[in-house]
């Protein structure tokens, strides 16, 4: 049986100053999207290309949900997940291929 994941992401700027929070089907697809500069909106105007936190779902809606609460949460709130996972900033795009 197939499972279809969901996943709630974090990106940011080379100077990790901007904070982008999205939710996708396909996260190897969206960051590449995002990196390669396909949309115009946030990400492109502000650069943000560095994936450094994502969560991973089964259920569309709880990651929707986990989406809202994350973009709710304070700038500080947002680096505090980061640091927990990913102290350096690294970009995990890398490790998802």
């Amino acid at each position: 049986m197939f499972t279809k994941f969901f996943y709630v992401y974090l990106m940011v700027n080379r100077s990790n100053s901007v904070i982008y929070t999205g939710v996708t089907n396909n996260l190897v697809r969206r960051v590449y999207e995002h990196k390669n500069k396909l949309h115009q909106g946030f990400t492109y105007k502000y650069n943000v290309n560095k994936l450094v936190y994502y969560e991973i779902f089964e259920d569309a809606n709880e990651a929707i949900k986990r989406e809202k609460q994350i973009k709710a949460g304070s700038r500080q709130k947002k680096i505090e997940l980061i640091v927990l996972s990913n102290p350096s900033y690294q970009d995990l795009y890398a490790t998802l291929l």
